[in-house]
């Protein structure tokens, strides 16, 4: 049985993978969205029934916020995020996991905090002032942007389960991916 801090580690890889396996949904829409604001546009142009709105375009781009945002978890769940490998690729599994904790505990968490930490105030006042679009029939503004704090809580508690699992690499506490396929 593996240790309680990667049964911890494992529940929330399940949450992230459940979390983007829902936002895809939110890909398609968004896509379907843009689709309709298009053809809205130029039927606009021939029939003069207006099909389209800035709520449907302002739609569009909240849903692109929150999936980059709150696919950030996953993208980092999944090692999809962007990586300068100069030399991490040619070091041992417990090179890039010593590499990773490093950058976790150093980059990731104090970014997030920092990230959590600035946009607050702005969600907060949002909130308070019930903070709308400045363009006509537009969308409210609060909600998408509670979703800035809401994603760097999340990035930060995947980045634990990163932390976790490459703790495990260097503890011993799991087989390195090479030494999984030698048995």
């Amino acid at each position: 049985m593996p240790p309680s801090y990667l049964r911890l580690a494992a529940a929330i890889d399940r949450c992230s993978d459940w979390l983007g396996r829902h936002l895809s949904w939110l890909t398609l829409a968004m896509v379907l969205i843009g689709a309709w604001n298009a053809v809205a546009r130029k039927t606009d142009r021939f029939t003069g029934l207006h099909l389209s709105s800035n709520a449907f375009i302002e739609l569009q781009w909240y849903f692109f916020s929150i999936v980059f945002l709150l696919g950030a978890a996953y993208t980092l769940r999944h090692n999809e995020h962007v990586r300068v490998d100069v030399l991490y690729g040619r070091l041992s599994a417990k090179g890039q996991a010593a590499i990773n904790l490093v950058g976790t505990l150093v980059f990731l968490f104090p970014f997030c905090a920092l990230m959590i930490w600035v946009s607050i105030p702005a969600v907060v006042n949002s909130w308070q002032i019930w903070e709308i679009s400045n363009d006509p029939g537009g969308l409210p503004r609060y909600p998408i942007k509670t979703m800035v704090p809401i994603a760097f809580f999340l990035l930060a508690v995947q980045g634990l389960s990163e932390f976790l699992k490459n703790l495990a690499v260097l503890l011993n506490h799991v087989p390195t991916h090479q030494e999984a396929a030698d048995e």
